[in-house]
Formats: structure tokens, sequence, C-alpha cells
């Protein structure tokens, strides 16, 4: 006897689960026999105490009724519901998203192919402009030297060159729905929930569904994990930051005459920029995180090495890897930081 029999039998359900009463011809199972043993022998199951009640789950109720489903079909349905509609998915989805891999490609391909006495100082020509720095200008040409002198230097620019494409897809994509979100309360209020999510999913899910719907050899497999995993922060921090614009500022603007245009360009994005790039800091930073764990889906980079070390127990191989990625992080946290600080002074002064 199961321990919610009494559900449906007080339910008058026993006719639907397939059973007439609650005794029965059908071979019983190993429980029931290990219960008429232990009790003496063709006595039935000893009650179970209020402690060990076992919770009413799916599983605990289909064990009382058989044609209550189990929880592995409710996995299951779940499972055969995605992929009855992957073919139509992948139908949108394909040609929406070619253009993510061709410039994952491209990247990838022209920061490989272009030597390294032009990649080098273009990377310290863009941290020199961004940050007018020397200190870091000296940290960045040192540690990208240290990386290509243990020669890491092709893994670490193949990580570079997903960053800088999903990073900057992130920002086109997620400064106007901060914007969009910063002047709708019901959009707003709307989206919220989706970026929770987003926010909150751990990395490794955002792989699975789209392992079926690409092929693990397209770039757009991890572009996409990247960009959903990284684009949260850029929306919430534009949309804050907007919203704390001063309302006497915008009065004032106001009162020029200023048109919903003027007021968006000329005031609230001048004002929230700060806000703003701090979350293009944060979007880097996980970007970074992402691409890591995309080496699981064919991504390059210092990932793949990360991995390998764990697969074949490289000790060695990890580390350095790792200390890698953690220079890139540095760099890439610092040179955002540099023009933040750059634009806040230039609010100030």
């Amino acid at each position: 006897m199961a321990t919610y029999d009494f559900v449906f039998d007080a339910l008058g359900l026993r006719g639907w689960c397939g059973e007439a009463s609650t005794d029965t011809d059908a071979p019983m199972s190993m429980d029931e026999l290990l219960a008429q043993s232990g009790g003496g022998g063709g006595g039935a199951a000893p009650a179970v105490s209020l402690w060990e009640l076992p919770f009413p789950s799916m599983d605990a109720l289909n064990d009382a009724c058989a044609a209550f489903p189990q929880s592995r079909e409710l996995t299951q349905g779940l499972e055969r519901g995605f992929l009855n509609a992957k073919d139509a998915m992948s139908f949108v989805l394909d040609p929406l998203t070619q253009p993510l891999s061709w410039a994952l490609e491209s990247a990838l391909y022209g920061i490989l192919t272009t030597p390294w006495w032009i990649v080098i100082p273009i990377l310290m020509a863009i941290t020199w402009f961004v940050s007018r720095s020397w200190g870091l200008l000296a940290f960045v040409t040192l540690s990208i030297a240290g990386l290509a002198f243990i020669d890491h230097y092709d893994y670490a620019m193949q990580t570079l060159a997903i960053i800088f494409v999903c990073a900057f897809i992130c920002v086109l994509i997620g400064v106007p729905i901060g914007i969009a979100m910063s002047r709708s309360d019901s959009f707003q209020n709307g989206a919220i929930p989706v970026l929770d999510m987003l926010q909150t999913l751990p990395p490794f899910v955002y792989l699975i569904p789209l392992i079926f719907l690409f092929s693990v050899t397209e770039p757009k497999l991890y572009g996409i994990a990247i960009i959903l995993y990284a684009i949260v922060p850029v929306i919430r921090l534009t949309n804050l930051g907007i919203r704390m614009v001063d309302p006497h500022v915008m009065e004032a603007a106001e009162a020029f005459g200023m048109t919903r245009r003027q007021k968006l360009y000329g005031v609230q994005i001048p004002l929230a920029l700060p806000n703003i790039m701090a979350g293009v800091n944060q979007t880097i930073m996980m970007s970074l995180a992402m691409v890591v764990i995309a080496s699981l889906v064919s991504a390059p980079g210092l990932g793949v090495l990360v991995l390998r070390g764990i697969r074949n127990l490289e000790l060695g191989v990890g580390l350095v890897a790792g200390l890698g990625i953690v220079i890139l992080a540095v760099i890439l946290d610092r040179v955002t930081k540099a023009s933040l600080a750059r634009i806040n002074a230039q609010q100030k002064s």
C-alpha cells in the first residue's frame, strides 16, 4: 500500500488510476515483498510515521496511482516539445544570427593574421586614447608582451577578439533597451523579470538549448551565450543612469524648449554616461567569464587551455592559462575604469 493511496480513494479517483480497489492481483513490488516479510508474512505494510512522511511529489503520488505522471515525464515532455520546435526555431534564428558568426570569424581571422608588431601598438594606442595614463600603458604593454613571451599570444588575442565583438554587440543592443526602459515604466516592469532570469541563470544552462539549435562548429553558438550572459549590466545601468538625472535639470531643458530627442541626446545620456560606462565595464568582465566557460562548446582562447588542464590533469597548463585570464581581466578592468574616470573628470570640470 502506497503512502498516498488515501488521497485517490477519498477523491474517488481509483477508477481513473486503473484500479478497481486497493486489492489487486498484480505482482507485488520488491518494497511490498520486503514489507510483508518484515511484518510476519501476509500483513499490511507498516504505517509511515509523520517524521518519515514523504512530500506529495509527482513520484510519490505515482506510487499510489499509476495514471498520475512522474517527474521524468515532465522533463521528457519538455525535451520533446523543444525538439519538435527545433526545426522551426532554427529556420528563423539561423539567418538572424549568421552575422554574429561572420563577425566573430572575421575578428578572429583578422587578429591572428595581423602581425604582432601591428596588433600590440594598436592596443597600446587604444589604451592611451581612453586612459591618457603612462602607467597603465606600460602595464598593458608589459602584460601582453609577457603573454607573448610564454607563447600564449594567440590564445590571448582570440579571447580579446571574442570579448570585443560580443561586448560591442551587448552595448549596441543593451543601451537602446536601457533607454526604452527608462522612458516607459510598463516596459521596465516587463523587462526586469527577464533580466533577473538572465542574471541568475547558471552560465552552463545557457549552453544547453543552444547546443540543440546550432552546430558546435558555429561561432554564433558561444557568441549568443556570451551576449545573453553579459548584456544585463549595461541594460540595467543605462536605465538607472537616465532615471537618476536630476529632475531640475530636465525642467530647465524643457524651459529652453528642447524636444524629447534633444533632451535624451543633449542632457540625459551625457549625464548618465558614468553609469553607462560602469555597465560597459561589468559587461566586458562578464563576457570574459563566459568566454572561459564557452570553451566547452568550441570557443577558442585561453579557456581552451584551462579546459585542457582540467581534462588531462595538466596542472601547469591550467594555472598559466588561468593567470593569463586574470591578466586580461585586470587589463580590461583598468582600461574601462580609466576611461570612466576621465569622463567623470570632464563632467566635473
